[in-house]
């Protein structure tokens, strides 16, 4: 984080501790945003939250994960076991407007069954619904193979571009997320709905803000009893960040910075006064690692969520800016807790995690 992005993250937490007040006191109706009182009395319901951002080994991304042809039930069981041993509580998982199309009721029911599989090993998950991110259009069925050595090669934008800003798809969209919210709106196994991932990113800047007003007017309409939130990421989004501050329930937000400019970050984020979920971190040849970010997270009583779990499809231990054409092993690995066969990657990083979840 340069100086510049320090002086506009001072800017945001000014906006956020005039905003929430003047939002709170306007908006006393139960589907508007929650009282600071209300988000911190949930917050401390739940113990130091702590897990990561989760797809199974097998899918390369979201779609592959949640189409009914390659869901895979054993092999989330088998890599959820692997959570638990090391104390994770929650997970953050991206679900695919697509796979709803495709077959609505399917797909509500395969959430069923992966809430079924988080129960038993003691997690409760967050949902994301949209995605700014990688890949620009998708098609339903069988999915590509990874590119060799290259980060998230087949990660989705949902619902893509220029799907994204085509006011015709609205319509639909807004079904596949009233109707999953709708279905799980007081499912106590859910912890969080996360509504727009990354929004503005892959050059998208604004453009993105009329899909984002209308997913949160469509997720406030619900009115779902967990809370709901939009994760800050870019600090130059000012009327992006603007509008995600005044909508979130709980503060969440990504940082892979190294850890004096992730404490900033926190510092001034607590000026909401609202609880804070760190929904990404952890990028090894960053200087964001377990080491030295969890330990700070859990003394400041963040959540905290890495990016990655499983070494698998979306190849995500090579670094964003840094393929292996190749396929050789990165001298170090970007992100990854595991081995494919649940060996750790590293043994150090595994104790430190379970120490800090008290395993």
């Amino acid at each position: 984080m340069n100086l510049k992005n320090y002086v506009l993250l001072a800017a945001v937490s000014l906006s956020i501790s005039t905003g929430f007040a003047q939002k709170t006191k306007k908006n006393a109706e139960p589907a508007k945003v929650w009282s600071v009182e209300k988000a911190n009395a949930w917050y401390s319901e739940h113990k130091w939250l702590t897990g990561a951002n989760y797809i199974p080994a097998n899918a390369i991304n979201q779609l592959e994960m949640w189409q009914a042809d390659t869901f895979s039930p054993d092999l989330i069981d088998k890599e959820l076991g692997w959570a638990e041993d090391i104390g994770f509580n929650t997970l953050r998982v991206f679900l695919y407007s697509k796979a709803w199309s495709q077959d609505p009721e399917g797909f509500k029911k395969r959430m069923d069954q992966f809430l079924t599989i988080t129960q038993k090993h003691g997690i409760k998950p967050m949902f994301v619904f949209f995605d700014d991110c990688w890949n620009k259009t998708s098609a339903i069925g069988k999915q590509p193979e990874p590119k060799t050595g290259i980060h998230n090669s087949g990660w989705l934008q949902d619902p893509g571009d220029p799907a994204f800003k085509e006011e015709a798809n609205f319509p639909e969209l807004e079904k596949y997320v009233k109707d999953v919210l709708s279905h799980f709106a007081h499912d106590k196994r859910i912890l969080l709905w996360d509504l727009y991932n990354e929004p503005g990113n892959s050059g998208k800047l604004e453009a993105t803000i009329p899909l984002l007003n209308k997913t949160i007017s469509w997720a406030r309409a619900v009115n779902p009893d967990q809370p709901i939130s939009i994760g800050l990421w870019s600090w130059g989004f000012e009327k992006l960040n603007a509008i995600q501050l005044a909508n979130s329930d709980i503060v969440t937000y990504h940082n892979y910075e190294a850890p004096e400019w992730h404490q900033r970050t926190i510092d001034l984020l607590k000026a909401s006064g609202r609880p804070l979920i760190c929904t990404e971190y952890m990028a090894r040849s960053r200087n964001s690692r377990f080491s030295n970010i969890l330990p700070m997270l859990k003394n400041e009583n963040v959540g905290a969520i890495n990016w990655g779990f499983a070494a698998g499809k979306t190849n995500t231990k090579y670094a964003w800016d840094t393929p292996l054409a190749d396929g050789s092993e990165p001298i170090e690995w970007f992100h990854e807790i595991f081995q494919p066969d649940g060996t750790p990657y590293r043994q150090d990083e595994v104790n430190l995690i379970r120490k800090l979840n008290n395993k």
